[in-house]
């Protein structure tokens, strides 16, 4: 069971990584996160990959404050992410139409869902982006939905302002992420992630 766990939790991470790339090849526009990297990236003249790997270690910072405890998911997190991002942009080849840049983004869409149900459905902790949201949570009681819209907002702002894409893929994220979640938990839901437990909805968790 374990190994299976971890197994999931790297093909996820991996695959996480890999959408991340497809997102930026097609240039479309992506989720507020995948904005901001390529973005701070071109700013810095550094590849994307080194910019995911820093902020995911000084997010993590933030996690002090708010006593959150990483995980071995949380910390896999930081360096798979950036390295399998790097790896897919470097072997992919260049678009030279409209309707190629569609098919990878929907592809992108599909398999950020599909990664993000896998590696936290492994239970081996949230990732620093999604720790920092639960835990100022926890901390302040203020509504999940509050913290993330803010905290996206201010991601999405910065990254475009760095020079990021801001396109039709990102409200198009915004509005299929979390159906296809919802699609693809039934696959992958086992006893060790939050994800798994059913629990009333209240204004404060929401």
């Amino acid at each position: 069971m374990m190994l299976k766990r971890l197994i999931q939790l790297y093909c996820g991470l991996t695959i996480y990584g890999i959408s991340c790339a497809l997102y930026i090849h097609c240039g479309l526009g992506a989720d507020p996160w995948d904005v901001f990297h390529p973005g701070v990236a071109r700013w810095l003249s550094v590849n994307v990959g080194t910019v995911m790997i820093v902020t995911g270690a000084l997010v993590l910072i933030f996690w002090i404050p708010l006593r959150q405890r990483p995980g071995l998911g949380t910390l896999s997190n930081v360096v798979v992410l950036g390295l399998a991002t790097d790896a897919a942009l470097a072997v992919m080849p260049p678009l030279t139409s409209l309707a190629a840049r569609c098919l990878m983004l929907a592809a992108a869409i599909i398999l950020n869902a599909i990664a993000t149900v896998m590696y936290i459905c492994a239970g081996f902790g949230p990732g620093p982006r999604d720790g920092l949201m639960t835990g100022i949570h926890r901390r302040t009681g203020i509504s999940l939905r509050l913290i993330r819209t803010v905290i996206e907002v201010t991601v999405l702002l910065t990254g475009w302002l760095a020079g990021g894409t801001v396109g039709p893929g990102t409200l198009i994220y915004a509005l299929t992420i979390g159906p296809l979640i919802q699609f693809f938990l039934p696959w992958f839901r086992n006893g060790h992630s939050e994800l798994t437990q059913r629990k009333p909805v209240t204004e404060k968790s929401v």
